[in-house]
């Protein structure tokens, strides 16, 4: 669902503005409010996380649920506020969608920091810079991924849009390998072994971590023909 919301909210005009669940909640209340987030997308097993802060998000108009979870969790909202489930909002739509002509410079997406000095900071990235980064990223200088590739995103689709590889892999028509919440080292070993993942992205911890596994466990990572890392040497 997020990865769909990656390609349908910017080009229907929108602006994505992914979210850092592991940040403190008052930074992630500040974040929502400061860039003027009018819907959230939350998955169900974050609607605790959510629920904390959700009635003092006076400009979040409208929240999409992700899953099976207990709508109910949503309480005290500010009044107006609408709560769909995203599987009821898509089934009551029809095929097909106009879409509209947008400026390649307009916004297409936001980051913000974590907020290591002082409040977090937002950037905002154009459709036509997302677009050259993910054509930069197809170079063969960098990863060069190709339609032969499987490519596994071990960094967070929150973390500066994983670094533009969903739009990269589609580009290059590779298969986009998702671990999801699954993010151990002996779970990931087991997702590269089994799904022969070609190209792996991921921070010095995660490398860190599963080199740490490496040394006590057998592990098959002879599929892997490139690993980028991100965040310091």
């Amino acid at each position: 669902e997020h990865l769909e919301a990656y390609f349908a909210v910017p080009c229907m005009g929108a602006v994505l503005h992914t979210l850092n669940i592991r940040l403190p909640g008052d930074q992630l209340a500040h974040i929502i409010d400061h860039g003027g987030d009018k819907v959230v997308m939350v998955h169900s097993t974050l609607l605790p996380l959510i629920a904390r802060m959700a009635p003092g998000l006076a400009g979040v108009e409208t929240y999409i649920v992700i899953g099976d979870g207990d709508l109910a969790l949503l309480t005290g909202l500010p009044d107006g506020t609408r709560v769909f489930r995203y599987d009821d909002l898509l089934s009551a739509e029809q095929p097909g969608y106009q879409w509209p002509e947008l400026d390649e410079r307009s916004a297409a997406a936001m980051c913000y920091t974590s907020g290591t000095t002082g409040d977090p900071k937002g950037v905002v990235y154009s459709h036509r810079s997302t677009y050259l980064h993910a054509l930069a990223g197809l170079s063969k200088s960098l990863t060069g991924p190709t339609e032969h590739d499987r490519i596994l995103t071990i960094v967070p689709m929150f973390h500066v849009n994983a670094w533009g590889i969903p739009y990269g892999s589609f580009l290059s028509g590779a298969t986009l390998h998702m671990p999801g919440a699954y993010m151990t080292p002996d779970m990931l070993a087991k997702f590269i072994e089994t799904e022969k993942s070609t190209i792996a992205a991921g921070v010095p911890t995660v490398w860190t971590a599963l080199l740490n596994y490496g040394a006590e466990h057998e592990v098959d990572f002879s599929s892997v023909r490139l690993g980028s890392s991100g965040g310091a040497a």
